[in-house]
């Protein structure tokens, strides 16, 4: 395949400028995806090592990527406003990649604190797809949100030290319909040791089409 062809751009936000970094795989696309760090105040950035490892596997998959830094993180204008500014700042990625890739298809993924702006850009923008790591559902109002009506895969460490997993799998036992909630044992909530098997997993998800049956 084709590599990927990486591009650090500004894209305007509503606070401001947002540091980005497009990875076009080029004639072969098939969708595009808005990968979303974790949380700002403790020091998530677009260079999270989780979150590089989604984008490689998007991109693997022949999905263009669009990480960025959220407002005040980086060189992102603006400052931290407990996940509202910073879904707003999705919003305005996912418009700049629609013009950039017209008529492909969104997908939207997230780590943790990004898991909830993914969500929530997923809701607003009838995502084609979407991909949440280890998603902090007791600090973000996950079980108050409404669902997307398209393939939902969960991952899930369960060592996580942040995030409760007992908590994701009840959250997740209660999607109708179900999300795919897939547990990865012994991995830490940065799976640290084991981002090629994060990448692996998410790279058969887009190449299978897999959808929401669990199967």
């Amino acid at each position: 395949m084709r590599a990927s062809i990486s591009e650090r751009i500004g894209i305007q936000g509503p606070a401001g400028t947002l540091e980005s970094i497009v990875e076009d795989v080029g004639p072969q696309v098939q969708a595009y995806a808005v990968v979303c760090h974790p949380h700002p105040l403790y020091g998530g950035t677009m260079d999270n090592k989780v979150v590089v490892s989604v984008a490689r596997a998007l991109q693997e998959g022949q999905v263009s990527t669009v990480r960025f830094n959220f407002r005040g993180v980086g060189a992102s204008a603006g400052l931290y406003d407990e996940g509202r500014g910073e879904s707003a700042d999705a919003q305005c990625v996912a418009d700049w990649g629609a013009q950039r890739w017209p008529g492909k298809p969104l997908i939207c993924a997230g780590f943790s604190f990004g898991s909830y702006v993914a969500l929530e850009l997923a809701l607003a923008r009838k995502a084609a797809r979407l991909i949440t790591i280890a998603p902090a559902v007791t600090r973000f109002g996950f079980a108050q949100r409404a669902q997307p009506d398209c393939p939902w895969l969960i991952v899930q460490g369960d060592a996580d030290d942040v995030v409760d997993p007992q908590a994701v799998i009840e959250w997740a036992g209660s999607l109708l319909p179900s999300a795919r909630l897939v547990m990865m044992p012994g991995a830490g909530h940065f799976f640290h040791g084991r981002l090629v098997e994060l990448k692996d997993m998410v790279l058969t998800e887009i190449r299978s089409g897999a959808g929401r049956s669990g199967a």
